[in-house]
This record gives structure tokens, C-alpha cells and sequence, in this order.
């Protein structure tokens, strides 16, 4: 069952396009992440599909319906800001979303107290959201970057619930700028200044992509040599990684600037693909 559809999705402000012609499904029980750099326009598509900003141009489905009051019913939605009041407790803002979809509350989360949301500690905070946007059953949850800012051991649990609730049936749509959560996802939409420049399983994003491994004690020279030829080096630790070059002429470039080095053909990670797939 496709749960949402949106085709060619558009979205200007005046002259800034936010949002350019994305396409996306998300299916039962499946878990899309969306993946792109702060501005890449991942927020704004969300609002779309929710139908809080109406496209510039395009359409959006969810249950194969436009967005209203009766899809809006069957979301659970925790917004990069969580969406909570901040003067009123964990329970109270449990009860007051819950009243709104007429379902019983869930429980506060441990560690919440007595305490008004704003005083607790964001990951506190986001456990109170994610609970929130649970309690009413949904059967599509969107999150929007629901981890930021949360400790590892957190957003560990964070992404076992999401899974959990996968498996039992709810589409889940979420997006994300750390690599290690996007991988957790079924599919992945690469986006960036707002299209989409790839689409697929971390393995099909990867597919035929190539990086250039940097091997030279004099690290920092050699990346600074590289940098300066005009290579999109970067860094992992002590190694300098060069994405989509010839290992020839990084060889070149590094002779050139007087770096002994030896290099070696690789394959690209999933960082270096959102480097490579960047509109120029």
C-alpha cells in the first residue's frame, strides 16, 4: 500500500526554490530516509506532504487522498522544534495532544518528572515527542531529523522504536543528516539545493563510485597540495580522501607540490556520493 505519493514537487519563495520536481514514494512498513545538508530543502518537502505549505506546483497523496483533516489524523509527525509546550510538563503535554485525537495518553517517559519540557534535557525532550506523536496509533509517522542533538545511546533507542513500528505495519518517513541513521533506513532520497540527486539503497547509491585513498606521512601538505589543485579532498582521521578523481592525476598534483605520496583507487562511501551528486 503506498501511503505517500508526491509527484514533481515544487515549492518557490519569490525567487528561491526551495523545493525542485522531487518524486517520492513511501510504502507500508517501510522506512525512507531523506538525506541532505542543513538547507537542502528536506523540511520543506515534509511540510508538503503534511499539507502545512501547499506546492508551488506538483501534488501530494497520502493514503491516497490530498492532505486533510482525516489523513492528518492517521500521522504522527515530531517536527525539528518537537512540536511540545514548554511551560507544561511531559504529562501535560501528553494529555493535551492526546485529547486532540481522543485516545488515552501515554505514559510519560522516564526521567521527565514533574519538571515543565523545557527544563529537560533534549534528549528527554524528544523522547516526550516521539511518545506524543505515538499515542495515537499512526500509520505514518514523519520525523524530522527526530535525533539531533541526542546522545548515541539515545538515538540507539530512538531508531529501535522506529524500526519496531516498521515492522508492525506503519510507513515511516525520516529525515536525517547523520550517516550512520541513514543507513538504517529501507531507502534513501539524496537531496541537495532542493532536488533530488539520487535515490536507492546505501549499496545502489554507492554502485560505480570511486575515491582516491591518499597514503603520505605528511598528511596536512598533502591535502593542502590537493585543495589547492582544485580536488574535493577530505579528511578521515589521517587519511586525505579524494572523491570521483584519477588516481593519476591526484599522483600528478601531489608530485607537482613536491609530496611523496602513493595512491590508491577505492570506493566511494556514502558521504563521498552526496559530495559527487551536488548540483555545480
Amino acid at each position: 500500500m503506498t501511503v505517500v505519493a508526491g509527484r514533481a514537487l515544487t515549492r518557490r519563495f519569490g525567487d528561491f526554490t526551495a523545493v525542485d520536481g522531487v518524486d517520492l514514494t513511501v510504502e507500508r512498513g517501510e522506512v525512507v530516509g531523506i538525506l541532505g545538508a542543513n538547507g537542502a530543502g528536506k523540511t520543506t518537502l515534509i511540510k508538503m506532504i503534511l499539507g502545512l505549505l501547499r506546492p508551488t506546483s506538483g501534488s501530494v497523496a497520502l493514503f491516497g487522498s490530498p492532505p486533510a483533516r482525516d489523513t492528518r489524523r492517521r500521522v504522527g509527525y515530531v517536527p525539528q522544534g518537537l512540536g511540545l509546550w514548554k511551560d507544561l510538563t511531559a504529562s501535560e503535554n501528553l494529555d493535551f495532544i492526546a485529547g486532540a485525537f481522543a485516545v488515552a495518553p501515554a505514559p510519560a517517559p522516564a526521567g521527565a518528572g514533574d519538571l515543565p519540557v523545557g527544563l529537560l534535557p533534549l534528549g528527554v525532550q524528544r523522547r516526550v515527542a516521539f511518545a506524543a506523536a505515538l499515542q495515537h496509533r499512526p500509520l505514518l509517522l514523519i520525523l524530522d531529523e527526530p535525533t539531533s542533538g541526542v546522545a548515541p545511546l539515545a538515538r540507539a533507542g530512538l531508531w529501535s522504536e522506529i524500526r519496531s513500528r516498521a515492522e508492525s505495519g506503519t510507513a515511516v518517513l525520516v529525515t536525517t543528516h547523520y550517516m550512520d541513521e541513514a543507513r538504517q533506513a529501507d531507502r534513501l532520497i539524496l537531496m541537495s539545493q532542493g532536488r533530488v540527486v539520487g535515490s536507492g539503497s546505501e549499496v545502489d547509491l554507492v554502485a560505480g563510485r570511486g575515491a582516491v585513498v591518499v597514503t603520505c606521512p605528511a598528511w596536512d601538505a598533502a591535502f593542502t597540495a590537493l585543495e589547492g589543485a582544485g580536488f574535493a579532498a577530505g579528511l578521515s582521521g589521517g587519511t586525505v580522501r579524494v572523491p570521483g578523481a584519477d588516481p593519476a592525476e591526484v599522483l600528478g598534483a601531489l608530485e607537482s607540490a613536491g609530496v611523496p605520496a602513493s595512491v590508491a583507487a577505492v570506493p566511494a562511501t556514502l558521504e563521498e556520493v552526496m559530495v559527487l551528486s551536488a548540483p555545480p
